[in-house]
This record gives C-alpha cells, sequence and structure tokens, in this order.
C-alpha cells in the first residue's frame, strides 16, 4: 500500500503548489487534489513528480458532482446526460494530471423519485463513462459516504449497493472509495466490510472516530485496520483524511510510520 494525503485537513489555507510540497517533505507518496486552484492538471503532475510524489486522486467537477446535490446529481435521472459529460471531462482532467483515480460524490437522495430509479441512474452514468476511464487509464471511484453525522440525505451510504453498482457497471476502471471513518460511523464493522467488498475497493481513506482526527485519537484500532488491508492483498492507496489536531507537518511523518 501507498499514502496519499488529502490536505484540506492539514494545509487548508495554502495553495496547490504549496500542499504538494508539503505533503512530499512529510514523506507520503501522493498528494489527492480536491481543487486544482491556481495550477492546471499537467501543472500539478509536473509539480508532484518534481517532488518525488504522484497524484493519487483528482476530484471530479462539474454541477452534477457534489454531496449536498439534489438536482443535477448523479443520483437524479433527469441529469444523466449532464453528468455523463461532466464525469467524461474530469476524467480526461485526471488523466492530465496522471492520476490514478477520479473520486466522484453521487449526491443526496431524490425525494420524489423511487430509489431503484435512483440507482439505475448512476449505474447508467457510470457505465457510460467507463470507455473513456479505460482508454485514459483512470479508475473512476464513486466515494460511499455517512449520513448519520457528516452528510444528511447522502445516497450512497451502503458498500453494499456501491460493490452492486460495481458489479452492474462490469468495467475495471470504476469501483468504490470505502472511507474507514464514513463506515464506522455510519455501519461499524470495518474489516468484515472490507473483506466482504475488498473486489471493488479501488481507493480507501481514513481517519479515526469519532472526531475525524488523527489515528489514535478515537476508538479504531487504525494499525489493525490496515494490517487487515494488508492482508487482504490491497495495494492501491490509503488517503490520510482528517483534521490534524496538532502541527500538521509532524502529524503527518507519524502517519508515514503507520502504513504497512
Amino acid at each position: 500500500m501507498n499514502l496519499s494525503v488529502v490536505p484540506w485537513g492539514f494545509f487548508p489555507e495554502a495553495s496547490t503548489a504549496e500542499q504538494i510540497e508539503r505533503v512530499a517533505a512529510a514523506g507520503a507518496d501522493a498528494i489527492e487534489i480536491l481543487d486544482l486552484g491556481e495550477l492546471s492538471p499537467e501543472e500539478a503532475r509536473d509539480h508532484a513528480a518534481d517532488h518525488g510524489i504522484d497524484v493519487a486522486v483528482l476530484q471530479a467537477s462539474g454541477e452534477t458532482v457534489g454531496i449536498d446535490n439534489v438536482a443535477p446529481a448523479i443520483v437524479d435521472p433527469g441529469s444523466v446526460e449532464q453528468s455523463i459529460a461532466e464525469l467524461e471531462s474530469s476524467i480526461e482532467a485526471a488523466a492530465a494530471a496522471d492520476a490514478r483515480n477520479c473520486l466522484a460524490v453521487v449526491g443526496q437522495r431524490q425525494p420524489t423519485v423511487p430509489r431503484h430509479e435512483q440507482r439505475s441512474a448512476i449505474v447508467e452514468t457510470f457505465r457510460s463513462v467507463a470507455p473513456a476511464a479505460e482508454d485514459a487509464g483512470v479508475t473512476v471511484v464513486p466515494e460511499v459516504l455517512n449520513a448519520v453525522d457528516d452528510h444528511p440525505g447522502y445516497f450512497l451510504t451502503d458498500p453494499g449497493e456501491a460493490y452492486s453498482i460495481a458489479e452492474a457497471v462490469d468495467s475495471p476502471n470504476v469501483g468504490f472509495l470505502l472511507d474507514v471513518y464514513h463506515q464506522q460511523r455510519e455501519h461499524g464493522n470495518v474489516v468484515p466490510t472490507f473483506e466482504s467488498t475488498i473486489d471493488h475497493v479501488e481507493h480507501v481513506h481514513f481517519a479515526d472516530a469519532p472526531g475525524r482526527n488523527e489515528p489514535g485519537t478515537g476508538e479504531l484500532a487504525m494499525e489493525r485496520i490496515l494490517t487487515a488491508l494488508d492482508e487482504l492483498g490491497y495495494d492501491g492507496y490509503v488517503g490520510a483524511e482528517f483534521s490534524a489536531t496538532g502541527d500538521p507537518d509532524e502529524t503527518l511523518r507519524d502517519v508515514v510510520e503507520l502504513v504497512p
């Protein structure tokens, strides 16, 4: 496994270029970019390469891609064509940044649409963009989030459903992102969930819970969880996505030592 870093919880005020530099200085393997900021995808790729790290993730952008979106949204059956166009553009940007994954969030449950129709919209969208992802060498990872604390109303809260969506799409370049923190807040059973869904887990985020801070501040045995992932044969990135309670650079250096 390799360690990637989502910098919002460490250096939120820094430019993207500075975030890349500080992630590299801490000894991490890669950065996850949620917003390119002042850089083009190619500039982000080159700046990361110059500092010896990769771009693990570039988050998709567009009107349909948002945690709190109802319409337009990937989950909205009326937004499918727009979702496809925006995801294909995001895949192109991810490829230009040499990012392994393109992260997507599917949006809020639709209050007037049957759930099976919402799921069908998600499947249709990702099935349609799969050829572009395969051609680009980018894996699209819709994220499973918790609706208990952080994102009330979010549609995709069940890793089992995310697994079934990936099965229905049936592409090696569409999986899903499983976040240890969100899983613990919504369902618990972190290690058993990885065991039952690992075939389609293409990216992992972690933070302790509750609190969403660094390992050791909550109730999770993070070393055991990461070891279990290693034993399951997971060889992707594990992304540190949390708010550091102390010095962010020192916290990152500690996390580097935690990853098997």
